[in-house]
């Protein structure tokens, strides 16, 4: 089953969701303080196995849980739909074992940031560099997560990177 990742804009948190559909039915409300614009936003990181095998799972065109079925798709946005296709692309050239790699997650990360625009701060750079090297990836968050954060915006939660909130919830 499919889980996908909402942003709450009054919470500025990041909540995953379960859907028993490929593409989910409308936008969920934010299980923290049941604001109901949540904005759909790309998952940090996903894996498909084959594009076959996703193509025969996905509904049809137009269908009742298609394009425009409740929520914005990345049809109604050029830029998402640029980005949706690009993370298809990567996750179809990706392995089982590529998905613990952390040279793999590195190289996803700068593909990620070049095809959103997003720049690559100081901290971020040393982060990939890092990756690249073969780091633990959590070693590397704890060490380099606040500083990451306040580069990104301030860590007081006004305006800067959105927090991730831990649990999963149904759509």
């Amino acid at each position: 089953m499919p889980i996908f990742e909402y942003l709450c804009p009054a919470c500025n948190r990041i909540f995953s969701f379960l859907s028993l559909r490929p593409q989910p039915a409308g936008v969920p409300v934010c299980p923290h303080c049941a604001a109901t614009n949540l904005t759909r936003v790309p998952s940090s990181f996903a894996v498909a196995r084959k594009s076959a095998d996703v193509s025969r799972s996905a509904p049809a065109p137009g269908g009742a849980d298609g394009p425009g079925a409740g929520h914005p798709t990345g049809d109604d946005d050029p830029a998402a739909a640029r980005m949706e296709a690009e993370m298809m692309r990567m996750a179809d050239s990706l392995g089982d074992a590529d998905a613990e790699n952390p040279r793999v997650m590195a190289r996803m990360m700068r593909r990620m940031a070049e095809v959103s625009g997003e720049p690559v701060t100081d901290t971020m750079n040393e982060m990939l560099r890092r990756l690249e090297a073969g780091e633990d990836p959590e070693t590397l968050e704890e060490e380099l997560g606040g500083q990451l954060e306040a580069e990104m915006g301030g860590a007081d939660g006004a305006g800067g990177a959105p927090t991730r909130d831990d649990g999963l919830y149904d759509m």
